[in-house]
């Protein structure tokens, strides 16, 4: 199938509707701010798995309409012995205005300790981890986190039944002066995740081979039909998306079959967890690099090492970086016409006039 022509959308549009679908259904300004920033960075970087369309179909899912996210809750600060750490309760805040809060919070720490984190309890999805580990790296940090996904999607290995989330993990680096760009490793520990799956389906095309389960726990690649997700590696994805599910339930997450069904009512506990953490390079360092480099310029020589004779690799996150400069370059952001479909119903929703596409410029893949 050949690849999709791009629209060519301005930020300040994209940026404006965005604002207006979280304004309308009763988010308060802070938490509108880190949504449209978060979505503009997804779109950014190319990450059509997670950007406005999906964040608003969370919330249509298992957010603000069923009480599972609240507009304008508080952040809770608990007490803490650990002077380079904070645990937080959200009261089930819009994911990405805690998240950035958290990794502000984590490079601060780790500016004085070399070293901090932020648990959160009580949580609603983030979205795109990538987001916040990158604003780690481009500080001169790490940056990691890992987070418990809303819905337990994904079969463990050798299993029938969904009971894992999609349990993302992401790392970011900051080798900007080293590559061009800060490294960044960030996946879901299923095959994929259940973005790219609607973005199949939206887009016609069947999904790859040890993806999905249909609701018989049988093998499928038609995106309609998928009603579960397999970890990616066997055993190896099982037990990264376990460690999520490990650091949740010592945060204070429940259930993962419970979690996200807030809609079914009860008091048993339905939310996320999250983890962030920050760490200064020179934490890490005992002084001993080969030729007196420092680390920035051992580190260089090792990736150097690692790609020579494989011209053919990248690292992790270039093509996320190419992306980024590629809309920065273009003055926009780029969409398929399906997004830009889904992107009309926003508008509707929203009471907004939809974009008139016919002004957009038009981009080959």
């Amino acid at each position: 199938m050949p690849d999709p022509e791009y629209f060519l959308v301005p930020e300040a549009s994209h940026d404006s509707l965005v604002a207006a679908a979280y304004r309308r259904r009763g988010f308060h300004g802070d938490e509108i701010d880190a949504m449209v920033r978060l979505c503009r960075e997804a779109a950014r970087h190319g990450i059509r798995t997670h950007n406005a369309i999906k964040a608003l179909h969370l919330d249509d899912l298992f957010g603000s309409p069923h009480g599972g996210c609240v507009p304008g809750a508080v952040i809770e600060k608990r007490p803490n012995r650990f002077s380079a750490s904070e645990t937080w309760v959200a009261h089930r805040k819009l994911g990405p205005a805690v998240a950035y809060q958290a990794m502000d919070v984590c490079i601060d720490l780790a500016g004085t300790y070399g070293v901090g984190m932020v648990s959160v309890d009580a949580a609603w999805h983030y979205l795109w981890g990538g987001a916040y580990v990158l604003e780690a790296a481009r500080r001169g940090f790490i940056g990691y986190t890992n987070c418990t996904a809303m819905l337990a999607e994904v079969v463990p290995f050798g299993g029938r039944r969904p009971t894992l989330g999609t349990n993302p993990h992401s790392w970011a680096f900051p080798t900007v002066d080293t590559v061009g760009f800060p490294i960044l490793v960030d996946f879901a520990t299923s095959s994929v995740a259940m973005g790219r799956v609607q973005q199949y389906a939206r887009e016609g095309r069947p999904l790859p081979p040890g993806t999905a389960v249909d609701r018989n726990g049988n093998e499928t690649s038609d995106p309609a039909q998928a009603a579960a997700l397999l970890p990616f590696g066997a055993h190896k994805g099982y037990g990264l998306g376990l460690i999520d599910e490990l650091f949740a339930g010592m945060i204070g997450g429940f259930l993962p079959s419970l979690r996200g069904r807030f809609a079914e009512g009860g008091d048993v506990k339905r939310t996320t967890a999250f983890f962030f953490m920050a760490i200064h390079p020179e934490a890490l360092s005992a002084g001993q690099h080969a030729d007196g480099l420092g680390w920035s310029g051992n580190v260089k020589r090792i990736l150097e090492d690692i790609l020579s004779g494989n011209e053919g690799s990248i690292l992790p996150g270039a093509l996320e970086a190419r992306m980024a400069r590629r809309s920065a370059d273009l003055g926009g952001l780029l969409f398929t016409a399906a997004e830009l479909d889904a992107f009309d119903a926003v508008a509707r929703a929203a009471g907004e006039t939809p974009w008139d596409r016919t002004g957009f410029r038009r981009i080959q893949a």
